[in-house]
Parts: structure tokens; C-alpha cells; sequence
């Protein structure tokens, strides 16, 4: 199949017009400012989940909401919605459309569409079962990544592409940069780098698949009304002994975690920084070999940084340059 990846990655879809044939299919991956203003819907839209998120910008998460909606609210019955049934939120934006619903569950199996059964990612269809690969086969960190294969490969059988190839495709894919990417091990320390983490369930998700190895974890940026109390509360009964706090949300993070804790509990140590030489220097200072630092910073980059990349670039450029310079006093815990 020939297939353009384009949208809100990175890649604009209209200057490829000009060069593709009526059979190319555009893959976008669109925002909700992108989905926002407008009047049509892709023929097949796919929805994993929906979370708060650029709450500077919408009223409220219901207007979020709204805008991703629009992703699937000018389909017909020609067309197809592919969606999370793990979720509240997809399945009442599926309750609504005018699609052909083609869900997948990470938890349970679907009379049409794709599941998890016994460890193996199964695709269902007109009272068909076909297996596609195992869910060990997935190169990628955690287990919400079983739920992005789902949607793949739900995806590839709508439009025909067998079974072995998505396989292949599966087995062979490498995730892009700074979606908990390991940079390295310097010092002894696993560094690893989800600057694209941007929201407070991202950064939980990354704890949850790195697990109790994660000793520091790196948080805050630009302020977008996110709520950080789930986060606050995880952190408390987490093994993450040492945060590292960016402003201005790094304080509301804070803040959550001291909210959160009891009298008999141990908080991490806090380290309020304003750069990001900051920040990896008490990294390196805090963080015992064998351990991992993780950038994850549940909020986005803007203000400090130019974007994420250029937060995950600067996280990078200072472990490799700190690491040939170590601090000569060392307060590691």
C-alpha cells in the first residue's frame, strides 16, 4: 500500500498532493487545534484515548473534548471508527457517530475488531477469528503500546493487508525518539529520555513500564491548568526518591506530593532548577548506579524550551557532556 505519514508528526500533507496517485492513502495524525475548525472526517479515524490536555487554550476538557471529536463527527455509514474500548470517553464519542464501529480492548474480547486473548492480539470479523502476533513479539516498552499495536493492526485488516505482514511490520518497528527512549547508561545510571510526556498520565504511564528502578524523576514546564493530584498521590507511594522541578508547574507538582503524603510518610527530595544543566548535574548527583533518571515531565516545554525536542535535545547534550566531567563531590544517596 502506498501510504504517506503526515499531520500533527511533523510532516504536512499538501505539498505531497502533487505527487501522489488517487490510490496513496495519507496517514495524519491530527491535534485537537488541527481537528478544531474542521467540517469533514477522515474515512477511517482512529481514537485511542482522550486525556486533559491544552487547557490553556480550551475553556474546559469538555471543549477539548469536543474538538478532538471531530475526527469521526463527519463520517457516514460508508466510513469507519476505530476506537478504545478500554475507555469511557471513546465509547461515548462511538455512541454518537454515524461510523461503522470497529473497536479493540487490551482487557476483553469484541464481537468485530481486534482484543487480547491469552497473551495474543486476535482480529475478529464476520464471526471469523484470525491471530495476528503475541503480545511478547511488541519491541516496544509497556503495555500501552499493546494498545497502539491493537489499533494497527485493526487498521491494516480493514484495508486488507495480511495477517504475516503486520506481523513482520509489528516485529520490525523501532519507536520514534523521546517516547521513553533510553539515551544511555553514563555513570552507571539508565538515563531515558519521554520529553514527549506532556501530560500527567503520560509521565504515570512511564513510571508504571520503567518500574521501581526509576530513582529520579525530571517534571515540570509551561503551566496548561492540567491536574497533577493523581500524580501527587502516585509519587508519594512511589520508589522515585528524588524529583527535579522545572517552573512554573514543577511547584503544583510539588505541591501535590506534599498534599498527598501522611504523617509517617517519606517524600522524595525536591530540586527546584531553571535550566537543564541544572537539572542533569543533580542528576548525576542523586542518582545511584545501577539506577534510572527519567525525563518524563507530565507537563509540555514551552518557556524554557523551544519545544520537546529541543528539551529532549538539551537533556541529551547535557548527560553526554556532564558524564566526561563528573561533579568531584558526589552526594548520591
Amino acid at each position: 500500500i502506498e501510504a504517506i505519514l503526515a499531520g500533527n508528526i511533523g510532516e504536512p500533507p499538501l505539498p505531497h498532493l502533487s505527487a501522489v496517485s488517487g490510490n496513496t492513502f495519507f496517514i495524519c495524525e491530527l491535534s485537537s487545534h488541527q481537528l478544531d475548525r474542521l467540517c469533514s472526517s477522515p474515512h477511517i479515524a482512529v481514537l485511542l484515548n482522550i486525556v486533559p490536555e491544552h487547557l490553556d487554550y480550551y475553556e474546559g476538557f469538555s471543549e477539548y473534548t469536543a474538538a478532538k471529536e471531530n475526527i469521526t463527527r463527519f463520517q457516514n455509514d460508508s466510513d469507519f471508527f476505530v476506537y478504545n474500548a478500554d475507555f469511557p470517553l471513546p465509547r461515548t464519542i462511538a455512541s454518537r457517530t454515524r461510523a461503522r464501529l470497529v473497536p479493540f480492548s487490551a482487557k476483553g474480547p469484541v464481537q468485530s475488531g481486534g482484543y487480547v486473548r491469552d497473551g495474543t492480539i486476535v482480529f475478529a470479523q464476520k464471526g471469523t477469528e484470525e491471530e495476528i502476533l503475541s503480545c511478547s513479539e511488541i519491541p516496544l516498552l509497556g503495555s500501552f503500546n499493546v494498545q497502539n499495536v491493537l489499533a494497527a493492526t485493526v487498521v491494516g485488516r480493514l484495508l486488507g493487508v495480511p495477517a504475516h505482514t503486520i506481523r513482520s511490520a509489528v516485529r520490525a518497528f523501532r519507536a520514534l525518539p523521546h517516547r521513553l527512549e533510553l539515551v544511555g547508561t553514563y555513570g552507571g545510571i539508565e538515563f531515558y529520555d519521554d520529553s514527549l510526556a506532556t501530560a500527567p498520565e503520560a509521565c504515570l504511564v512511564a513510571l508504571e513500564t520503567l518500574g521501581s528502578d526509576v530513582q529520579t524523576l525530571i517534571l515540570g514546564g509551561h503551566e496548561r491548568n492540567l491536574d497533577f493530584s493523581e500524580l501527587g498521590k502516585r509519587l508519594v507511594s512511589s520508589t522515585v526518591d528524588v524529583l527535579i522541578l522545572f517552573p512554573p508547574t514543577g511547584k503544583r507538582i510539588w505541591d501535590s506530593v506534599i498534599s498527598n503524603r501522611s504523617p509517617e510518610t517519606q517524600v522524595p527530595k525536591a530540586f527546584f532548577v531553571d535550566t537543564m544543566e541544572e537539572a542533569v548535574r543533580l542528576a548525576f548527583e542523586h542518582t545511584q548506579p545501577g539506577k534510572i533518571c527519567l525525563l518524563a515531565p507530565a507537563s509540555a516545554s514551552f518557556g524554557s524550551f523551544r519545544d520537546y525536542l529541543d528539551r529532549a535535545d538539551s537533556f541529551k547534550r547535557w548527560i553526554r557532556e556532564i558524564s566526561t566531567n563528573p561533579p568531584k563531590s558526589s552526594n548520591r544517596v
